[in-house]
């Protein structure tokens, strides 16, 4: 009985490659987040520490979008990250 060896091999080398590129644009998200929060939780936040992180969380959505529109991550829940992190954002402005 023939077996279909190669089609399943050629597969595997398919998902294997998209898993890579899935899990890099994950970890793209999660940094950006990372990098957003933590500029966010300064102390000794001045008035261009307001700016960096308008900057953190702009790049942060793109990267979300991103990650969405490439079927990486659902797209609700990019909107609810999205949601939450600017709802944040606009809480320390109001602190400051």
């Amino acid at each position: 009985m023939a077996t279909k060896r190669s089609s399943a091999e050629k597969r595997h080398r398919q998902s294997e490659i998209r898993r890579m590129r899935n899990k890099a644009a994950k970890s793209a998200v999660r940094t950006s987040v990372r990098k957003f929060v933590t500029l966010a939780h300064r102390k000794d936040m001045p008035e261009s520490g307001i700016a960096e992180s308008e900057a953190a969380l702009r790049e942060m959505v793109k990267k979300i979008d991103t990650a969405a529109r490439k079927g990486v991550i659902n797209r609700n829940a990019a909107a609810r990250k999205k949601s939450r992190m600017q709802k944040f954002f606009n809480s320390l402005k109001a602190a400051h």
